[in-house]
């Protein structure tokens, strides 16, 4: 608990500010020569999207990059470009009470990760890293959502979907990710990719991205976990507006979120398809707003899902 804990009031910290996020990190130490290059933020929530309040219904990640420099591209060695990553997230049945309450368990998660990004050849971007993952009532994820409800008078979650959540436990799971930037134009950029995650869900996915306008083709991007969304967390000196097209399928052979003993059989084949906005409305300020489609995860679940994302960021 004391662990979770310190989680959610560092990362309360981290929200807050960059100067608050570079005096905590300090006291934490750094790679000899490593300074805070940018930070990557997404809020993602179905109340922006269907509205539905279910299944992954919301999650939050914030990232810090240090590293020796930015160029314009990831270094040629791993370790010389990190990634220091908090995420929560909630996972939901249909509904938070009565009827379609048992269709998957509840889900609360929070979770620290490193990683680090590098191109091991000219061209070819890779990240690689792992997270510490804690479920279960400790995340703290149920009080925080029932508190939210009660406060905005929104469904109470029942105690048979508190007593049926995913049991405290810690999971580690890694992540490697390695995509390819083909710049057609000033105006047009192609980055495919390919990603494989073991631990919490063991999963091989392979996508593309495409980036259209006059923002984001300078820009290092990180991925979110759940959308597939990206954030640009070092922005390049362009203003204005860049739209961003992406879909991947994924094979799903396992998965922590649906236990044996919950009896459902999970699609092995998963698809998300999403559409973006960044804004670039000062060189201290950006907007980002962000569309996604997830299919089905469960066999009987009635059909797919939308989730928007958001991202605000001032520099200063």
């Amino acid at each position: 608990m004391k662990l979770v804990r310190s989680f959610a009031v560092v990362g309360a910290l981290l929200i807050g500010s960059g100067a608050a996020a570079e005096g905590i990190w300090s006291a934490f130490g750094a790679l000899e020569g490593h300074s805070t290059l940018g930070y990557g933020r997404m809020f993602s929530n179905d109340f922006f999207g269907d509205g539905g309040d279910r299944w992954r219904t919301g999650s939050y990640s914030f990232s810090i990059l240090r590293g020796k420099g930015f160029t314009g591209e990831a270094p040629d060695s791993p370790f010389e470009l990190m990634e220091y990553r908090l995420r929560s997230e909630i996972i939901a049945p249909s509904t938070l009470s009565g009827a379609g309450s048992d269709d998957r368990p509840y889900v609360g998660a929070i979770s620290a990760g490193v990683l680090t990004h590098f191109q091991p050849v000219t061209g070819l971007n890779m990240r690689a890293g792992a997270d510490l993952i804690a479920v279960g009532p400790q995340s703290g994820m149920s009080r925080l959502q029932s508190g939210w409800h009660d406060l905005f008078s929104l469904p109470s979650i029942s105690d048979a979907v508190l007593d049926a959540q995913l049991a405290n436990a810690f999971h580690l799971a890694g992540s490697v990710e390695i995509s390819h930037e083909y710049k057609v134009n000033d105006r047009l950029t192609v980055r495919p990719f390919a990603e494989g995650q073991l631990g919490s869900e063991q999963i091989a996915r392979v996508g593309t991205d495409v980036i259209i306008g006059s923002v984001g083709h300078e820009d290092f991007y990180l991925r979110d976990v759940v959308t597939g969304q990206m954030s640009r967390a070092i922005e390049g000196p362009a203003g204005g507006f860049g739209y961003i097209l992406g879909a991947d399928a994924a094979y799903v052979s396992d998965s922590i979120y649906f236990p044996a003993a919950s009896g459902l059989e999970t699609e092995a084949l998963r698809y998300r398809a999403r559409a973006g906005l960044h804004w670039q409305i000062a060189p201290d300020m950006s907007f980002f707003y962000g569309l996604t489609y997830l299919s089905k995860e469960v066999k009987g679940q009635p059909e797919g899902q939308f989730l928007g994302s958001l991202k605000l960021n001032f520099n200063f």
